[in-house]
C-alpha cells in the first residue's frame, strides 16, 4: 500500500532487460560541448572585431588620400573618424538591451551586416556630406559588435582565463586597424576610394557570415561564472572593484522607462564607475589621437615618406594588438587587481606623449619608437579595462553594463577627433594637442590612484 498523500501506481513490468530508452536527438542549434570550443569562441569573436571596424581604423590610415582627393581640413578628417562613432553614443544602450534579452549571435551578425551594407553604398557616394552619412550608418552596425564580442568571451572564459580571453578578442579592433593601413591607402592610392569602401564591405560581409555561422551560446551560463556554472575564483565582482549595483537581473522589458534610467543614474555615480569613465575617456582620446595624427605627424615633422610611414602604422596597430594581449594577460596575475595595468598604461601614456613634446620626437627614429610605444600602451590598456567592466557588473546584466560604459565613453570617441583636428589646425602643430592628451591622461590617472587607494582601505577596514 502506498504511503499516505502518495499516488497509487499500476504495476510495472520488469525492466532488468528492458533496452535503454534511445536518447532525444540534440536540437540543431544547441551548444558544442566546452572545453575546446571556447577557443574557436574566442577566435571567431576576435576574427569578428576586427572585420566589422576593419574599414573605421583604416580610417586614420587613409588620412593623407582624404585630404587629397576630398580636400579636407584635418577637422573634416577628424569629423568623418567621429560619424561611425556617433550613433554608438545611443546604439551601444540599444545593443546593450538587445544582448541581456537574445542571443548574441544574431544581435553581433546583423549589426557587421548593417556594416557592410553601408559600406557597399559608400563606395557609390561622392563628397564630404556622402561619407558622413555612410559613416553614420556603419556606426549604428559597429554598436553591437563591441558589447557583443565582450559579452561572448565573458560567457564562454571563467575569470582565471577572461582577462587574457577579452584581451586576444579586444586586440581584434588594432588588428583590423593594421590590416588596414597596410592595404586600404594602397587600394585609395592605386584604384581610388570606392575601392577601399567597397573592401570594407566585403570584410564586414565575411566577418558577419563566420560570427552568425560558427558561434553557439555557452550551454549554461551564470552572471559571468563560466560557461557551466562555476568560475573557481568566486562571484563576479571579487576581483578589483566590487560588483557595481544595478538592475537586478530577471527584470524583464515591461520594468518602467523611468526606473531603468534611474539604474544606470545609480550605476553611473557609484565611485567605482567614476574612476572607470574616467580612465576610459582619457585612454580613448588619446587613441584617438594616435589614429588621426600618427600618419600627418610623421609626414609633416619628420618627413617621412608614404612607405615608411604606412610600416610605421602598422608597427604602431601591432603593438596595440600585443598590448591588449599582454595586458590583458597580467591582468590575469595582478594581485592588485585588473585595474593596475590600466594605472600602468595611463603613466606610460604621459611619459610617451611628453617625450614627443621634446626635440627626441622630431627625430624620425625615435618618433617611430615613441608611437610604437603609444601603441602597446595607449592601444593595449583597453583588454584588462574592459575585463574589468564585466567583472564589475551585476548578475546577470553584463550587456547592460557594458553597453552603459562604452556609451558613456563613447562620447571621448565622438568629440575627441574632430576636436584634435580644430586644435592641431588652430595651433598649426601638434605640441598643444600632445599636451592637452598628456594633461588629461594625468588627471585620470590621479583620480583613478587615489580610487584605488579609497578602495583598499574599504576592504582593509573592519
Amino acid at each position: 500500500m502506498p504511503a499516505a498523500g502518495t499516488p497509487a501506481t499500476a504495476p510495472t513490468a520488469p525492466t532488468a532487460h528492458a533496452p535503454a530508452p534511445a536518447p532525444a536527438p540534440a536540437p540543431a542549434d544547441a551548444s558544442p560541448p566546452a572545453g575546446r570550443y571556447r577557443w574557436a569562441v574566442l577566435g571567431i569573436a576576435t576574427f569578428t572585431q576586427a572585420a566589422s571596424c576593419f574599414f573605421v581604423q583604416g580610417i586614420g590610415a587613409m588620412g593623407v588620400p582624404l585630404q587629397r582627393d576630398l580636400d579636407l581640413s584635418t577637422a573634416q578628417l577628424g569629423l568623418l573618424l567621429s560619424a561611425a562613432q556617433f550613433v554608438p553614443l545611443a546604439g551601444l544602450l540599444v545593443a546593450g538591451e538587445l544582448l541581456d534579452r537574445y542571443n548574441e549571435r544574431w544581435v553581433v551578425g546583423i549589426g557587421a551586416c548593417v556594416v557592410a551594407a553601408a559600406l557597399a553604398a559608400g563606395s557609390l557616394a561622392q563628397g564630404f556630406g556622402s561619407l558622413l552619412l555612410v559613416l553614420l550608418v556603419v556606426g549604428a552596425g559597429y554598436s553591437t559588435a563591441q558589447p557583443g564580442g565582450s559579452k561572448s568571451v565573458a560567457s564562454w572564459f571563467a575569470p582565471s582565463r577572461r582577462g587574457f580571453a577579452m584581451g586576444v578578442r579586444q586586440a581584434g579592433l588594432p588588428l583590423g586597424g593594421a590590416l588596414a593601413a597596410a592595404v586600404l591607402p594602397r587600394l585609395a592610392d592605386t584604384y581610388g576610394l570606392w575601392a577601399a569602401f567597397a573592401a570594407g564591405g566585403l570584410v564586414a560581409l565575411l566577418g558577419a557570415g563566420v560570427f552568425m555561422g560558427c558561434y553557439r551560446p555557452p550551454p549554461a551560463v551564470d552572471a559571468l561564472g563560466g560557461p557551466d556554472g562555476r568560475d573557481g575564483r568566486g562571484t563576479p565582482g571579487t576581483r578589483g572593484t566590487p560588483g557595481i549595483p544595478g538592475t537586478p537581473a530577471g527584470k524583464g522589458p515591461d520594468v518602467p522607462l523611468a526606473e531603468q534610467l534611474g539604474d544606470r543614474v545609480r550605476m553611473l555615480r557609484e565611485p567605482a564607475m567614476v574612476t572607470v569613465v574616467l580612465s576610459g575617456m582619457s585612454l580613448i582620446s588619446v587613441q584617438c589621437g594616435i589614429g588621426v595624427l600618427t600618419a600627418l605627424y610623421l609626414h609633416d615633422t619628420t618627413s617621412l615618406g608614404p612607405g615608411p610611414t604606412a610600416v610605421v602604422l602598422v608597427a604602431v596597430q601591432g603593438a596595440g594588438v600585443a598590448g591588449r594581449i599582454c595586458l590583458a594577460a597580467w591582468s590575469d596575475r595582478s594581485r592588485s587587481g585588473r585595474y593596475t595595468p590600466v594605472l600602468a598604461c595611463m603613466a606610460a601614456v604621459v611619459v610617451g606623449l611628453a617625450a614627443l613634446l621634446t626635440p627626441l620626437g622630431r627625430s624620425p627614429l625615435a618618433a617611430c619608437v615613441l608611437f610604437t610605444w603609444l601603441g602597446f600602451f595607449g592601444i593595449g590598456w583597453y583588454g584588462p579595462w574592459v575585463a574589468h567592466v564585466a567583472e564589475s557588473a551585476p548578475p546577470g546584466r553584463t550587456g547592460s553594463a557594458l553597453g552603459l560604459v562604452m556609451a558613456v565613453t563613447q562620447l571621448a570617441v565622438i568629440l575627441a577627433p574632430p576636436a584634435i583636428g580644430l586644435l592641431k589646425d588652430s595651433a598649426d602643430g601638434f605640441a598643444p594637442v600632445w599636451g592637452v592628451l598628456a594633461a588629461a591622461t594625468a588627471l585620470a590617472l590621479t583620480v583613478g590612484v587615489r580610487g584605488e587607494r579609497r578602495q583598499r582601505r574599504t576592504v582593509t577596514t573592519p
